[in-house]
């Protein structure tokens, strides 16, 4: 039988999780093809990047929409169990579970209206795709890819420890090139036990000018009051420039606020951080690379 989409893949995804245990990915991966009775070509068939197999990369998708409507979860890295949202769906004994029914749970529609706001994927589908270029089209689908994977950042910094956001901030940090070595900026860095790290670090190699830095690892939105009292915490250190990072966001009175004061400060939001991640090679590695190429017209013409 053809490989089956990943939305036809939700609901035997869900069954196989009703255990109650954790189950790893690779679990998943055998029983879905048992399911579907899936041929060896079948099971080693490629996307046209080569880079994963088909079935695999539907499952994932089948696994992270089920998440995102709170019908599974992850708790540990390559492993996720059923919620108890899950189990009273499967009690209703569902014929099917695709997108369109997942839209009864609140998460998920916050999901996808998230998702329609940020995304121009989501409008293309509604838009005559033969007005855009493939090159257009290529660079919606990376956009829509990127948004992706930072939710999926921000969602493995929520369920890391505190121990283990310090030493993300460092390893950013080092990577834009401030700290100096790496024990240098993890001595001036450390933790203050409120789901927080702040510290001096240097702006270059040679610590000719100090950063304070103040990291917040929050699911409340950052106001004025907290960016007021980081600038009032770099006057004891002599700082004059400080980045203040956040995993949620800040409210346009505390961003005013940051923009009119003497003080540089660089405020940095949650997508902005991961978007560094992803810009610097933190906590992400290349899965894909694509090459455009267009005519040289100089090798055509002719002397």
């Amino acid at each position: 039988m053809p490989i089956p989409d990943f939305q036809s893949i939700m609901l035997p995804l869900l069954k196989f999780a009703a255990d109650g245990k954790e189950h790893s990915i690779q679990e998943a991966m055998y029983h879905i093809s048992k399911v579907f009775n899936l041929s060896v070509q079948e099971l080693n068939e490629p996307l046209p990047s080569g880079r994963e197999k088909k079935i695999d990369n539907r499952i994932r998708w089948a696994r992270f929409y089920l998440g995102k409507a709170g019908l599974l979860e992850s708790v540990r890295r390559g492993y996720f169990k059923i919620t108890e949202r899950g189990q009273q769906v499967l009690g209703s004994n569902p014929t099917e579970i695709n997108t369109r029914y997942l839209e009864k749970f609140p998460e998920f529609v916050s999901f996808r209206a998230e998702r329609k706001d940020k995304d121009t994927i989501t409008r293309v589908q509604d838009e005559e795709l033969g007005k855009r270029t493939p090159e257009e089209l290529l660079e919606v689908g990376y956009q829509s890819i990127k948004q992706d994977l930072i939710r999926e950042i921000l969602n493995q910094i929520g369920q890391a420890s505190p121990r283990f956001f310090e030493r993300l901030v460092i390893d950013l940090l080092l990577q834009m090139g401030y700290g100096g070595s790496r024990s240098d900026a993890g001595k001036t860095i450390g933790g203050t036990g409120d789901e927080g790290i702040d510290g001096l670090i240097n702006q270059d190699k040679l610590g000719l000018d100090s950063i304070y830095v103040q990291a917040k690892r929050w699911g409340a939105t950052v106001g004025r009051p907290e960016i007021q009292k980081f600038v009032g915490a770099l006057q004891p250190h002599r700082a004059t420039k400080g980045i203040f990072i956040t995993t949620s966001d800040f409210t346009e009175d505390a961003e005013e606020y940051a923009s009119r004061i003497p003080t540089k400060i660089i405020l940095i939001d949650g997508e902005k951080l991961a978007e560094l991640m992803i810009e610097h090679n933190v906590g992400v590695s290349t899965s894909h690379t694509f090459e455009i190429k267009k005519i040289d017209t100089d090798y055509f013409t002719e002397e």
